[in-house]
């Protein structure tokens, strides 16, 4: 593995260090009157030590007369077009040292959007928020991705320098700042990257180096090279812009967008290559850090050892748990909702963490998914609503108006008492309104249209006819923003409670923050799903009424005395009022209300 970037090593000096095979010559630009050639080997590196460069120190570099910023930029300072900026990453001030993470287990994830997170849709604003997610018994924050992309606004993964912090959420400085601050809080930090792809504005990679291959085709367009001529150097690239991240910002995990677009068919897969730095890293570092996947795929490789010929890859997101539990509470049949109908799909979801293990998919129209029962609980991301299944909506609208006040309590029920890592969306812990649009600042009118366009035709092929909000509208973006104000209020202020009340069980109770499913039986009456879970001699029972009328349960193998802990029809949960007894007995019926979470705990 090979450095690139430009590193400053102090005393003025910068080493300048370019994979860039497709050039024969390079030079370093300062300003009109300053220039410093580069030295070029014979895998394609160019290198030049150059003095008399402070951080900060704005620079372009030079072949055939025209002026490139740095395909590994540190921090673009004007945007995608402007020059690249020297970066002293030993400069800051770390306030960390005690910080040695946390386990993979021990994570309650909370996704941001930094941009709409707050009215400034900056780091520092961001970070001033971050009591309340401790509050509400977050332990991880996952935040979405903040590699520089064109213009002001964008979800981020249209970013085209992967390794240049947004600058107008406050570039390098801004975050650090923001990771220093949730270390200091017990907060770990997620960062989304993406490696499957990059933006279509403003990528000055391609002038550089071989990064894209034609033997793929991804749905965001050319497919990252691998595997092809010369992927040796991409591979590194990559694998360098990982290890930059958990070095230079202390990043404690990355969440790999859709890694279903890394294509590779050669002997060692790159997320194997990867996953190996990052297990190197983790032993210099003297501590774990971790590589999460979203997929859509259902592979058990992607999480099973090397020695098992897997990847080893730490965790993965499931999205089976989320249509199921969706597509019951909404009763949305269409695209691959269809495969999720009725409460077995839940059942399912809670148990063995995939719903398609293999069996046939009506969506795909193919066997999908692969055996996951064996597979530890902690090796699964789960949530109910998340950046793309809110915002890939025509009206991007949130749970909370798809769904009743008391499915959203279920739903909520059902997250954090499963044995997987939970994931919430900003917004989601009080019922927020507010859409969740998709949004972009791009410049090039073309680029424009045709996104216009093609997300049109792609809610099309779903089903959905309405027309989505235009991307490139600041309302659009604006509208997305959340209103922090109704946490304090009326239903939004109860249900924030009830969010808090789950994550302080699932903490407090080794049952619930257990991910052994050893101790779990998942059993169906009617349309309520009966959850035992288990730790030594301690039990937790849960009863999930996903039906609209009221259902009489059973209490028959495997309850004990129990005694009621939560139930989500009590008043002050803005509940009709509860019909479940304070204790239940052995073969005792039990009466609850539609759409209702109850939990009794042994006694």
């Amino acid at each position: 593995m090979k450095a690139i970037g430009a590193h400053y090593e102090g005393n003025d000096t910068c080493t300048f260090t370019v994979w860039a095979p497709l050039l024969e010559q390079l030079s370093v630009v300062f300003s009109p009157a300053r220039e410093c050639a580069l030295k070029r080997d014979d895998q394609g590196f160019f290198h030049a030590v150059a003095g008399d460069v402070t951080p900060g120190t704005k620079y372009f570099y030079k072949s055939e007369n025209q002026l490139k910023p740095d395909p590994a930029s540190f921090f673009q300072p004007e945007g995608i077009f402007g020059a690249s900026a020297v970066v002293d990453h030993a400069a800051f001030a770390w306030q960390d040292s005690h910080w040695k993470g946390i386990r993979l287990k021990d994570m309650i994830i909370y996704e941001l959007h930094v941009g709409t997170f707050t009215p400034e849709g900056t780091f520092e604003a961001a970070t001033g928020r971050l009591g309340d997610l401790v509050d509400l018994g977050i332990t991880a924050v996952e935040v979405m991705p903040v590699a520089q992309f064109p213009g002001q606004r964008n979800w981020g993964y249209d970013g085209v320098f992967p390794f240049a912090v947004q600058n107008s959420y406050g570039g390098p400085q801004g975050l650090k700042a923001f990771v220093n601050a949730c270390h200091q809080r017990g907060l770990a930090v997620i960062l989304d990257v993406v490696y499957n792809h990059l933006g279509p504005e403003g990528n000055v990679l391609e002038k550089y180096m071989p990064v894209f291959t034609g033997k793929y085709h991804t749905p965001w367009g050319r497919a990252v090279n691998y595997d092809d001529a010369r992927s040796d150097g991409i591979r590194n690239y990559f694998i360098q812009n990982a290890r930059y991240w958990l070095r230079h910002y202390h990043i404690d995990a990355l969440r790999l967008d859709a890694i279903q677009g890394i294509y590779d068919l050669g002997a060692k897969h790159f997320l194997k290559e990867l996953a190996e730095a990052v297990e190197e890293f983790s032993a210099q570092a003297q501590r774990k850090f971790y590589l999460i996947a979203e997929s859509n795929l259902n592979d058990r490789r992607i999480v099973l050892g090397s020695g098992q010929e897997g990847y080893g890859i730490d965790s993965q997101w499931s999205d089976d748990f989320h249509h199921a539990v969706h597509a019951q509470l909404t009763g949305e049949s269409y695209g691959y909702y269809q495969d999720f109908s009725g409460v077995v799909p839940i059942a399912r979801a809670m148990k063995d963490g995939f719903v398609y293990k293999g069996g046939y998919s009506r969506f795909r129209g193919r066997p999908h998914g692969s055996p996951s029962q064996d597979i530890p609980s902690e090796k699964f991301v789960v949530c109910v609503q998340n950046h793309d299944q809110v915002g890939n909506r025509p009206q991007s609208q949130r749970l909370s108006i798809l769904a009743s006040f008391e499915a959203l309590k279920l739903a909520a029920g059902a997250l954090i008492t499963s044995p997987y890592l939970p994931l919430m969306f900003m917004g989601e812990e009080y019922g927020e309104e507010a859409p969740f649009h998709y949004f972009a600042g791009f410049g090039d009118e073309g680029l424009i249209e045709a996104v216009r366009q093609g997300r049109r035709r792609e809610f099309a092929a779903f089903g959905w006819q309405e027309v989505p909000p235009d991307p490139f509208d600041t309302e659009t973006f604006l509208r997305s923003k959340l209103h922090w104000d109704k946490r304090r209020e009326g239903k939004h202020k109860v249900l924030l409670s009830f969010y808090k009340k789950l994550i302080e069980l699932r903490k407090t109770f080794p049952a619930l923050s257990n991910t052994d499913r050893e101790g779990m039986d998942v059993k169906i009456q009617d349309e309520a799903i009966i959850v035992n879970r288990r730790w030594d001699d301690i039990c937790v029972y849960i009863v999930m009424n996903f039906s609209r009328r009221q259902t009489t349960i059973n209490a028959g193998d495997g309850f004990a005395v129990g005694e009621k802990i939560i139930d989500s029809c009590e008043e002050q949960w803005l509940g009709a009022g509860t019909l479940a007894p304070k204790r239940i007995m052995p073969g005792e019926n039990l009466i609850v209300n539609p759409l209702s979470f109850t939990l009794f705990r042994h006694i």
